[in-house]
């Protein structure tokens, strides 16, 4: 009796961290990609964004960033 109950425990709790790690799974899952500075083609399909573009919008951002520090400056 002592056995069976520590072995439907045992799956009880494999259960629970199954079912939790799924919803984790879903949570991770890849959102709709978002509109970028890197546009569209022709034919209204998005472009994989290379690393060029990335290193390009990250480099602007940091422009900015930078601009805005600086006018903040007394």
């Amino acid at each position: 009796m002592r056995a069976a109950f520590g072995l439907i425990s045992l799956l009880l709790v494999l259960v629970i961290v199954l079912f939790s790690a799924k919803s984790q799974l879903k949570a991770l899952a890849p959102a709709a990609p978002a509109a970028s500075a890197v546009g569209a083609t022709v034919d209204g399909q998005p472009r994989p964004a290379t690393p060029e573009a990335v290193r390009q919008q990250v480099q602007e951002l940091v422009d900015q960033s930078a601009r805005r520090a600086s006018d903040a400056l007394p």
